[in-house]
């Protein structure tokens, strides 16, 4: 029967013809897969499937052993002891913070904001995740919800792709998550793995970004504002947003606020009282103002070797690194800087005061940190930081290295005699200097002066070069050397050469080391070795730090005390180089020193708290070294002149009322005692000091001489030492007296003259005065 046969009878009543067997005939086509049974059985089955699906990849899909390189990339934070950042070096700015310096109130708030079962609930919502997956595929873009884990989740394991897979990961590690980490450990991550806006990536960064300050600080409002910003960061920034956007951030704030009443964790009479608090402006990129490009160059490589040190990597990331710069010595460094030296400097008049570049440091000798230091003018226009170039020479505050090595060796003048602040020398301009590798070496004096037989301490007093030439040989060259680098100078400059020139301060070195020699003087002989790092640390754990104080002992005390001694009477003499800063409230003890040629001035001195080296170079074009006449409308620039009276106005500040007054000096080799015998030879007359007297000191010191123990050694003689052979040259025609920066003449040996010009060479044959 066919299908028109049947349709008929149906009409007429009957029934559909039967098969033989009496049964009605299987459906046909498609219709056949669809009954309730079969369907009944299809769903049962997919779920079956989705089930064993499921279990394969819960089985499959392990928790990762790291998260991935962007969620674990920290910055490394330089910064000030009073929290002041200095410079956020890395691609993420992130700092990671442990969950027990994440106050409650950020607790709360971001809880309360994003997931307020958190605390109690399995780390998914299947709910909210269902339908994320749906609306993923049905093309619906972002939508759905998550909870904190699942969110820290999707930060630190996985990426932002809105796809199924990665959706089922989430879920899948998520619920593993929960038997791994606490819930203390999920929190944690996740705040600091979120973003925040302002390029600030973790809590810690958005708390400096918004509010400029620490996460432990933060109130009940500024962490309900930071939570909201979760939600959407950059919209929901009050300073830069929209109107929308504000509006929108500050619902938010208060919802947050709402919850945390909501959940007991805020009364709503705490509720009531708060208002929006004020959100600190979008900051400029201040890494390198003022002096903190300086600092963080320096601050970079001795980071770098302390956490080599220790095994880790700075490129790693994540550490902070606390400066031991104080911030009112600082400012009290600039300032003397700025009034000393920039002040008086005119380059539209004078072509000479553009190629000024001063360098400082300075150091407490007790801790070898850097309190204070200053690297240039503009450190985006001069990147190479004066306080630690090396390519200049100290002059004559080499000189003490001499002398402290003659104390520590126990060396002998030539004729026998030990070597003390008593012990006679030829200070004869051009005087040939005896001994070993001598080689015929004749230094000059500045301004060819000769001084006939001198002491040790009347020598550093007026800078008298052959006196230390002839002592350099003496004590030998080598143990010269071995001593000052020992001290703290850097041995690796190319021209710290054994040549008797040595003697005159003839290798580059930066005020960095130099300052580092004279704290250990300071220090009585036990080495320091300046570090510009307080602490480090990483993850809450603190990096151990090389010891920058009080390490090996150099030199004796007997002998450090001894070169401080004769170091005050450069200051405290009415002959000194330096007498002019004396000071009424603290002794001083310190050395002048010019460059060959003029080209770099210096004073490193100091006193029983602070160690501090300033100098002044000539850099023109290119870096060329140029002399320093004429900068300022003065002849020209020495040691006494701009770098003593930065330094004196700046530790003046610096020490202010705390200032100790007195070293403590335990020493057989004080100052000298006796004053050197007049000469008994009839050589001709030589040029002698202007006749207008010193700069007679405003003050007289206040204190006496230190108190040593008389030196062992015998009377000086009356009549030269024989190894002396060399008369002293004939004069030359006096000149007018020259003026140093305050106008008034200056000692001889204060590198008030012109002085040499035919260069330092370390063949030992002919160099330029250096004082």
């Amino acid at each position: 029967m066919g299908r028109a046969e049947e349709r008929r009878a149906q009409k007429r009543g009957g029934s559909a013809p039967r098969s033989a067997r009496g049964k009605k005939p299987k459906k046909a086509g498609i219709r056949r897969f669809f009954t309730w049974k079969k369907l009944l059985a299809y769903f049962f089955g997919l779920i079956a499937l989705g089930v064993g699906a499921f279990v394969a990849l819960y089985m499959y899909v392990d928790v990762p052993k790291d998260g991935k390189y962007a969620a674990r990339a920290q910055a490394t934070v330089y910064k000030l002891d009073d929290g002041t950042i200095i410079k956020r070096d890395g691609a993420f700015n992130r700092e990671e913070v442990p969950f027990s310096k994440i106050p409650k109130t950020v607790q709360n708030a971001v809880v309360a904001a994003e997931n307020k079962d958190f605390w109690d609930d399995s780390g998914v919502d299947l709910q909210g995740t269902t339908r994320g997956i749906l609306n993923t595929v049905m093309g619906r873009g972002k939508q759905g919800g998550s909870t904190i884990t699942q969110q820290y989740v999707k930060n630190y394991y996985l990426d932002q792709r809105q796809t199924v897979s990665r959706k089922v990961t989430e879920l899948i590690i998520s619920l593993k998550l929960k038997n791994e980490k606490s819930k203390e450990e999920i929190l944690a991550g996740y705040l600091n793995t979120s973003y925040f806006g302002r390029n600030a990536y973790g809590i810690q960064a958005a708390s400096h970004a918004y509010f400029n300050k620490d996460v432990g600080k933060l109130s009940t409002q500024e962490a309900a504002y930071l939570a909201a910003l979760l939600q959407a960061p950059s919209q929901y920034d009050v300073v830069t947003g929209t109107d929308t956007g504000k509006r929108m951030a500050k619902e938010r704030w208060a919802y947050v606020l709402d919850k945390e009443v909501e959940k007991g964790w805020l009364t709503k009479a705490e509720r009531t009282k708060m208002s929006f608090p004020k959100v600190g402006k979008v900051k400029p990129d201040t890494s390198f103002k003022g002096q903190n490009g300086y600092f963080y160059d320096l601050a970079k490589v001795q980071a770098e070797e302390a956490i080599k040190q220790s095994g880790g990597n700075i490129g790693a990331g994540g550490y902070t690194i606390t400066l031991s710069i104080d911030p009112k010595r600082q400012a009290a460094l600039q300032k003397a800087v700025d009034d000393q030296l920039w002040s008086k400097l005119d380059p539209s008049v004078r072509k000479i005061d553009k190629a000024v570049q001063p360098g400082a440091v300075s150091v407490d000798p007790k801790t070898g940190k850097i309190v204070a230091m200053y690297g240039g003018k503009k450190y985006l226009e001069h990147q190479i930081n004066n306080a630690s170039r090396e390519d200049y020479t100290p002059g004559s505050t080499f000189k003490p290295f001499i002398y402290a090595s003659a104390l520590a060796n126990g060396a002998k003048t030539q004729d026998g005699k030990p070597i003390n602040a008593n012990t006679i020398y030829n200070g004869d301009n051009e005087h040939v200097i005896q001994g070993p590798g001598a080689d015929g070496y004749a230094p000059e004096n500045e301004d060819q002066h000769s001084y006939g037989p001198v002491t040790v301490e009347v020598g550093m007093e007026k800078s008298i070069n052959p006196v230390f030439a002839q002592m350099a040989v003496d004590v030998g060259l080598e143990k010269v050397k071995d001593t000052a680098v020992g001290l703290g100078m850097n041995p690796k400059v190319k021209d710290f050469v054994t040549k008797p020139a040595m003697a005159l301060g003839a290798m580059g070195q930066s005020p960095l080391h130099m300052a580092g020699a004279y704290a250990t003087l300071n220090n009585h002989g036990q080495k320091v070795e300046p570090s510009i790092i307080k602490s480090i640390s990483r993850g809450g754990s603190d990096i151990s730090l090389p010891k920058s104080s009080g390490g090996e002992k150099v030199i004796s005390r007997d002998a450090a005390d001894g070169v401080t001694a004769v170091l005050k009477s450069v200051v405290e003499s009415d002959d000194g180089t330096a007498n002019k800063f004396r000071s009424d409230r603290y002794q001083v003890a310190g050395k002048t020193g010019t460059a060959e040629k003029d080209r770099a001035a210096w004073f490193t001195a100091y006193t029983p708290d602070l160690t501090t080296v300033v100098a002044v170079y000539g850099e023109g074009d290119g870096g060329k070294q140029e002399p320093l006449y004429g900068a300022g409308g003065l002849p020209r620039v020495n040691g006494s002149g701009y770098p003593a009276e930065i330094w004196a106005a700046y530790t003046d500040a610096a020490l202010g009322d705390d200032a100790t007054a007195k070293f403590d000096l335990e020493t057989d080799n004080g100052a000298a005692t006796q004053a050197p015998p007049p000469p008994t030879t009839t050589a001709p007359p030589v040029t002698q000091a202007p006749t207008t007297p010193p700069a007679t000191p405003s003050k007289p010191p206040t204190t006496p001489p230190a108190t040593t123990k008389p030196p062992t050694t015998q009377a000086p003689p009356t009549t030269p030492p024989t190894h002396h052979t060399k008369p002293p040259k004939p004069p030359k025609p006096p000149t007018d007296p020259p003026t140093g920066n305050t106008g008034k003449p200056n000692p001889p040996g204060d590198n008030g003259g012109p002085g040499g010009d035919d260069g330092l060479h370390l063949n030992g044959l002919s160099p330029s005065p250096s004082s």
